[in-house]
């Protein structure tokens, strides 16, 4: 517990907290964004790489 005490002690340390959390957030929705705009068929694609042997991912 007097680790917690020297964490109150620093000037700004409660920001901490919230910058983690909204670049956590923001990670997840740039990453829903991405999924609903991305091409099917590219998603259909990379479901098939691990059954498929040596093919190389198209590029669009």
């Amino acid at each position: 517990m007097k680790f917690i005490k020297y964490l109150e002690g620093i000037a700004g340390i409660g920001i901490f907290p919230m910058i983690s959390l909204m670049i956590f957030f923001s990670f997840f929705v740039i990453l829903l964004i991405w999924a609903i705009k991305v091409d099917k068929k590219h998603i259909a694609e990379l479901e098939q790489l691990p059954l498929l042997p040596n093919k190389p991912i198209e590029k669009n």
